[in-house]
């Protein structure tokens, strides 16, 4: 589940470098205008929808989900998971087993948060180039393709759709050597909003019988 959601997202959606010099600058233009934007919201509060289609084009699934931040705080609801940041601690609560598992977040781990995959997310692992301009309705996007370093991944390539006018990422796909491809689409972006810090900490008392297992 994490590797799905965290896969947007590349994924996002919520990509990223291990040679600037061999990154096409306009698309580093782009993703910098992307990072600068989302660093100045004090909140955000996003909801998308994450699709899987097989090597044929047949959806295997398709689900929706939702995430808001605050800082160095977040809260990721997704396909019957619930994550919570209060900035230190990870409450992941999965409601299948009624369990919640508690870790401490190590900021020096390399652990990617929703955060990351709005801002620098494409500045250590990747190299991108800019494909081009397509129009969707009233939107104009720009199509980046994003390929690893780091050939041992479980996906090739990543496809992110910036929305130009807004510099929101729009749409994350993510192209796996199986076949399957996962993609991840924003569908409602909210900046801004007043978020109660009680909201990024898991409430136990809200979960009845709940397991917890504590990795402190």
């Amino acid at each position: 589940m994490m590797k799905n959601l965290y896969s947007l997202s590349l994924l996002l959606i919520f990509g990223m470098v291990a040679g600037a010099q061999k990154n096409d600058p306009d698309a580093k233009k782009i993703l910098d205008g992307v990072s600068a934007r989302f660093k100045s919201f004090k909140t955000v509060e996003a909801t998308f929808s994450y699709s899987v289609q097989n090597a044929d084009g047949k959806i295997l699934s398709s689900k929706n989900g939702t995430v808001s931040m605050k800082g160095t705080k977040y809260r990721v609801s997704f396909n019957g998971q619930e994550i919570y940041c209060d900035g230190t601690t990870v409450w992941n609560y999965d409601k299948s087993t009624n369990e919640v598992t508690i870790s401490k977040l190590d900021a020096a781990s390399g652990t990617i948060t929703p955060q990351k995959l709005f801002t620098n997310f494409y500045d250590k692992d990747f190299l991108y180039t800019l494909n081009g301009v397509k129009k969707q309705g009233n939107k104009t996007l720009q199509e980046i393709q994003m390929t690893p370093t780091d050939k041992s991944k479980s996906f090739h390539t990543v496809y992110l759709l910036v929305d130009k006018n807004a510099k929101n990422i729009y749409s994350t796909k993510v192209l796996e050597k199986t076949g399957d491809r996962y993609s991840y689409t924003v569908t409602s972006l909210k900046t801004n909003k007043p978020m109660d810090d009680k909201m990024f900490v898991f409430d136990k008392s809200k979960y009845p019988g709940v397991e917890v297992v504590d990795l402190q």
